[in-house]
């Protein structure tokens, strides 16, 4: 929870006043304690804080950390997804469990290559324990997903990207335990949309299937205000799958989504389109894990000890977020503009609690960071400062919607 630029074993034992780095790396590596029931209990106190919301979704995905030796586990050349190329690190399978009103990273499993499973000295060395085997990044993410319906924490739905609507295997997991899906896919994801017409690409089922009234614009809640797109939906020939698309409405841009819905369970385009876009909270997940909390400052090598800093990086994250969601429950209506040429006010309020916000405040009562009152000024302002930014962005969007009419 510190704002220590880096968070790795010599750094935290400094700040916490260790004359060596010994405590904290027995903590990663040698202590007894079970990393999957500590994974279970963060897990469990974020679904405690948030489970009552009207819409609760799975969304998988992974994050990678760059390293520049060969010695840590599951390190290669691969593509990490926070440089955009391919890389040398190491890539982690997520799953964030995310409301309306907030979320929470709640789970993880480290991806470690094939042939580096298959390496005895290479598992020796990176201390790997026999009974973990070689899983791809979908059977990673049903894993996770596994625990969940096990400990009676998974969310209705689930929704991801394409690496893992590909995987037959995942889908029939999530069908089979009557959980709905919303996948983003590719152009040339195959559906069927017609009885013995075969399968056809997405874009080719948009150009054949979708007339031009079909399209309905619905507008989702998002960190920065409403975001408004035009939506279609179309059935397939298996009466629980659809096909989603979704199209920018400045620019055009397509994106498409292949749907499960459970039978019985009664669902709406909007249902659909809200889960779609809660398939983005596992990115800020991302980025409050790796900015403010350490995800990917660890220095350490062997399995057990990387998968230890996630779940304490998890853990305090999960803190700060519940608090959060639980401020905004408290927090004023924002003060919005109506007009494009509404000035602004005098007073524009204070932004909600963040994470980040949350995390300086318990450094405050915990470390009692001093001058308290010049830290608290310094909260005070960056909230009311964005408040600001906030109106004037909504202004801008409000005269961008006039011009473009």
């Amino acid at each position: 929870m510190s704002d220590l630029p880096r968070k790795n074993g010599w750094t935290i034992a400094e700040h916490a006043g260790d004359t060596t780095p010994d405590p904290t790396q027995r903590l990663l590596n040698h202590a007894v304690r079970d990393n999957d029931q500590a994974m279970t209990l963060v897990r469990g106190f974020v679904v405690e804080h948030l489970a009552d919301q009207p819409l609760v979704v799975a969304a998988l995905d992974e994050a990678g950390q760059e390293k520049t030796g060969d010695a840590t586990v599951g390190v290669q050349r691969q593509y990490i997804g926070c440089v955009g190329r391919i890389a040398n690190g190491v890539n982690t399978a997520y799953c964030c469990y995310a409301t309306p009103r907030g979320h929470a990273l709640v789970g993880a499993r480290i991806y470690v290559l094939a042939d580096q499973m298959a390496d005895p000295d290479r598992r020796t060395a990176c201390g790997i324990d026999a009974e973990v085997g070689f899983r791809t990044k979908p059977q990673l993410a049903m894993d996770i997903c596994r625990d969940m319906v096990a400990y009676h924490t998974m969310p209705p739905w689930v929704a991801g990207d394409e690496a893992y609507v590909r995987s037959g295997a995942l889908r029939s997991f999530l069908e089979d335990n009557r959980i709905g899906y919303v996948m983003r896919v590719g152009c040339a994801f195959h559906v069927t949309v017609r009885p013995g017409g075969g399968s056809a690409r997405a874009e080719d089922v948009l150009t054949r299937h979708v007339a031009t009234d079909a399209w309905q614009v619905r507008s989702v809640t998002g960190s920065k205000g409403e975001r408004a797109y035009a939506w279609a939906w179309i059935a397939t020939t298996n009466p629980r799958h659809f096909l989603l698309i979704h199209q920018h409405l400045r620019t055009g841009k397509l994106a498409y989504h292949y749907c499960h819905v459970p039978e019985g369970r009664p669902v709406t385009l909007m249902t659909l389109v809200r889960v779609a876009c809660l398939r983005w909270p596992v990115e800020e997940g991302f980025e409050f894990g790796k900015d403010h909390f350490g995800l990917d400052h660890s220095q350490v090598r062997l399995y057990t000890a990387l998968s230890r800093h996630i779940v304490l990086t998890l853990a305090a994250l999960a803190v700060c977020a519940v608090t959060a969601a639980q401020a905004r429950t408290q927090t004023p209506a924002p003060i919005l503009p109506t007009t494009p040429d509404q000035q602004p006010p005098d007073d524009p309020g204070l932004i909600a609690l963040t994470v980040a916000e949350v995390k300086r405040l318990f450094m405050l009562v915990t470390h009692r960071v001093l001058p308290q009152a010049h830290h608290l000024h310094w909260i005070w302002w960056r909230r009311r400062h964005q408040a600001r930014a906030r109106w004037f962005h909504h202004r801008a969007r409000i005269r961008r919607q006039i011009t473009q009419t």
